[in-house]
């Protein structure tokens, strides 16, 4: 539906509307969706079209709430210039390649083309999203109705047919907004409610860049000016300090803090400390290798590093019994106090932080405990934000050596605790990042809850207990708890956030992979339904599929699909998924069926002995089935 010219002027004010913008050698396009009726009005200048109205689509960026997505580095800049009536098709292009393929920055642009960048009623949905992806990317995460590539070179000159589609394809790109504008609307809630309350404009970033200005506001309150970020040199080093309070009993402990506290940590170029290479031992990563410590307890192997403490299991099951209990204890606000606990504060921002901060950490607890969810969750964002940025040499917060006083500080409280509980012979058999899971003798409980109040009076922290009856975990990041009244913890690649809305804001975290094969085998846990009957009487295609980003772009029996790609496993499909670039295989793409456009109707080729026999080597790989050894 497009919107007439009166439609507009009836429309109220601050009404919101997604837009985008494509731009080629002929044609710069902008294209508006309304989020309350879906009306649609657009803006074309190409050699098909005769008048282009610059003060409609000015009303358009005045009038209303315009929300894109990577539009303010590049939508709203690319569309001010052409709005100067200054610019042709040709040399709007040449600027969009200056900005997309040199990344001239708004600064640079401004300057260059004596322009100021207009103050709209605008948002930026790229930041709120969580960690980096691209809108594509992000829409096939969120089962998009249709995922589509740019169908053109954006280098091409277009024929009137491909204008057409390049108009169809931006179109669509607006539906996709809406559809992660709509799933962010809790994020974007907490970003006015913050908006209100601190008088910024918090609605376009990322809940780092909310902490930063929010404490970097209230410290200025504070201080009666504003203090500027420190400026460290790559290279520079550091020692960590240990708190009075770490301590260890056995002299294979002592040794480890020793290493710790006799190593410099150096400032890498992207601002953050590394640890040193060759100190302690070499450590086998997804990504490759690292340094860091191995350290063994009992029948447990943990690693310390730069990050959290991870214990190194591999496909395990724990089951609480009549004789033993699994309890999860997890430390409340765990970074957040280990900074008040030690006076952890920038040096460039004094006391004045630690005063900021402690009154947000109370008031969130407060919140949390009340069950008062919007503030809560609004505090969590300032809190969990600032610990990110202090890595960061951009930012306000920026104090890299409280980042690894932080960081090494929590490893080693946890491993102060379970030395303390494997002491007496309770068995510690997972660890990561703030917290750990006891297999307790029932017997040995008040043993047990005496030395964590113990270990909670020497380090002031609190912590939180779960208890569980059983635990599977392929390793540490990726596992499957069963809570005492049934219902699941899960994490990694067991984590289903797509069938749990209060886990919604984790379907931007990952691309979803056959996650039937996941519910399937929670089922099989919990309740004891087969793993067929859960995949067999299932009719939501979109649990069936996988969403797959693919370098250079994929192709199938010669077909381009695109570089976020999205297929099913069917019966009779031939071949595989190919690598445009070298027609290497897509990995896991025997018998996958691209589906890039969602149907309406159910497919009636899905190959279920496929998803069955993914879902049978998932419990192997949580342990709840024992993989044979074959001798001989």
């Amino acid at each position: 539906m497009r919107l007439s010219d009166q439609d507009i002027i009836n429309t109220p004010a601050g009404t919101p509307f997604v837009f985008d913008v494509e731009c080629y050698n002929n044609i710069f396009y902008v294209a508006f969706k309304s989020l309350i009726n879906g009306g649609i009005v657009d803006f074309e200048q190409s050699p098909y079209t005769s008048f282009i109205d610059l003060d409609k689509m000015r009303w358009m960026f005045y009038k209303f709430l315009v929300i894109g997505f990577n539009s303010r580095n590049y939508d709203i800049p690319i569309t001010t210039l052409f709005l100067t009536g200054k610019f042709t098709t040709e040399t709007i292009h040449t600027v969009s390649n200056e900005i997309i393929l040199n990344q001239l920055q708004i600064y640079q642009l401004e300057k260059k083309y004596n322009i100021i960048m207009p103050v709209i009623n605008h948002i930026d949905l790229i930041e709120v999203c969580p960690l980096t992806a691209s809108l594509k990317t992000y829409a096939g995460r969120l089962h998009c109705n249709k995922m589509q590539d740019l169908p053109y070179d954006p280098q091409s000159t277009l024929t009137y047919d491909e204008i057409q589609e390049l108009k169809k394809y931006c179109v669509n790109d607006l539906d996709n907004t809406v559809l992660i504008c709509n799933e962010l609307k809790p994020q974007l809630t907490l970003r006015y409610q913050l908006t209100d309350q601190y008088g910024i404009d918090l609605r376009s970033k990322s809940d780092a860049q909310i902490a930063e200005s929010v404490i970097g506001k209230e410290v200025a309150k504070l201080k009666g000016y504003f203090s500027k970020k420190p400026i460290i040199k790559e290279g520079t080093q550091y020692e960590y300090k240990t708190p009075s309070f770490v301590r260890f009993n056995s002299s294979y402990l002592s040794e480890k803090l020793n290493i710790i506290q006799t190593s410099k940590f150096t400032i890498d170029n992207g601002g953050s400390p590394k640890w040193p290479e060759g100190v302690g031992d070499k450590i086998k990563t997804s990504s490759g290798w690292k340094w860091g410590l191995i350290i063994k307890m009992n029948r447990s192997t943990y690693t310390v590093g730069m990050g959290g403490l991870h214990s190194t299991e591999k496909s395990v099951a724990h089951l609480s019994d009549k004789d033993t209990v699994l309890i999860d204890r997890d430390v409340e606000s765990f970074y957040p106090r280990i900074v008040l606990n030690n006076q952890l504060m920038p040096t460039h921002l004094g006391q004045e932080f630690l005063s900021v901060y402690e009154s947000i950490v109370n008031r969130r607890i407060e919140a949390k405990r009340a069950k008062n969810s919007i503030v809560a969750d609004s505090l969590k964002i300032t809190i969990n934000g600032s610990f990110g940025k202090l890595g960061s040499k951009y930012s306000l917060l920026y104090a890299p050596d409280l980042l690894l006083q932080v960081t090494i500080t929590g490893q080693l409280c946890l491993l102060m605790l379970i030395e303390m509980i494997e002491s007496v012979g309770i068995p510690v058999v997972s660890g990561n990042t703030d917290g750990i899971v006891i297999k307790c003798p029932r017997v040995k409980e008040p043993e047990l809850n005496s030395i964590i109040k113990q270990w909670e009076q020497i380090t002031n922290f609190v912590t939180e207990e779960t208890r569980y009856k059983a635990t599977y975990s392929k390793d540490v990041n990726n596992y499957i708890a069963v809570k005492e009244d049934g219902t699941c913890k899960t994490k990694g690649t067991y984590s289903n956030p797509w069938n749990d809305p209060k886990q919604a804001i984790f379907r931007f975290h990952k691309n979803p992979q056959t996650t039937i094969c996941s519910e399937a085998i929670v089922e099989y846990i919990t309740k004891g339904i087969k793993l067929a009957d859960t995949i067999t009487q299932c009719t939501d295609v979109t649990k069936f599929v996988s969403v797959r980003n693919v370098k250079g772009g994929a192709t199938k029996q010669a077909v381009y699909l695109g570089k976020v790609i999205r297929w099913y496993y069917t019966k009779n499909e031939q071949g595989y998924i190919e690598y445009k670039t070298n027609g290497n295989k897509v990995p896991k793409s025997d018998g996958a069926k691209p589906l890039m456009n969602l149907p309406v109707e159910f497919p009636s080729d899905i190959d279920y002995d496929w998803y069955i026999k993914e879902a049978t080597n998932m419990l192997f790989d949580i342990g709840y089935y024992k993989k044979t050894k074959i001798f001989g």
